[in-house]
């Protein structure tokens, strides 16, 4: 993993969103507001997943493939159910 320290920083902001949105939901806040800060929320885990796959498809899915064979197959298999996934969601 190249990235981590960025992907931790996200994290930690995100973890900081989420106890934030606890507090306007015991607070009552706007629910439009708790939304609005809950998409934010979505839009920055998605940008962690989308980093995230980027870095294996162009590490381990290529390093893979370069071998060939069932390891090849296997990290194509595990990207494409990773990418199912996240279009899922």
């Amino acid at each position: 993993m190249h990235r981590k320290d960025e992907y931790l920083k996200r994290l930690r902001r995100i973890e900081g969103q989420a106890r934030g949105l606890q507090r306007m939901v015991e607070d009552e806040k706007y629910c439009i507001d708790i939304l609005t800060q809950v998409s934010a929320m979505t839009k920055a885990l998605q940008a962690v997943s989308l980093g995230l796959l980027e870095e294996h498809l162009s590490h381990c899915v290529v390093a893979a493939a370069r071998a060939g064979g069932r390891e090849a197959d296997e990290k194509v298999r595990e990207a494409s159910e990773a990418i199912a996934r996240l279009v899922r969601s």
